[in-house]
């Protein structure tokens, strides 16, 4: 690890997510163009931004946005992996 990451890694908090149907360990920016999100690796807060990818991910949620959280709010009711994260999560709050 370089000196850099090290200190990513203390400034992001770690949190952790899914990923299919296995609980990984991910981290919320701090800092940064992701601000406030939810990313793999903490070196990922400060990376460029994909325009492409985001204004893709625009047109999709300005077409399916209400599809996309109606079915977001049922895997994260119903799905074992979403609920052990919503556990570990708050148990390390």
């Amino acid at each position: 690890m370089h000196i850099s990451e090290v200190e990513d890694l203390l400034s992001e908090k770690q949190i952790w997510a899914r990923s299919g149907s296995k609980v990984v360990r991910k981290f919320r920016c701090i800092g940064g163009k992701r601000h406030g999100r939810i990313v793999s690796k903490p070196a990922k807060c400060h990376a460029a931004i994909n325009m492409k990818a985001r204004m893709t991910l625009r047109r999709t949620k300005a077409r399916l946005g209400a599809r996309m959280m109606r079915k977001a709010k049922r895997t994260k009711r119903i799905n074992a992996a979403s609920r052990r994260v919503q556990a570990m999560n708050k148990a390390s709050r």
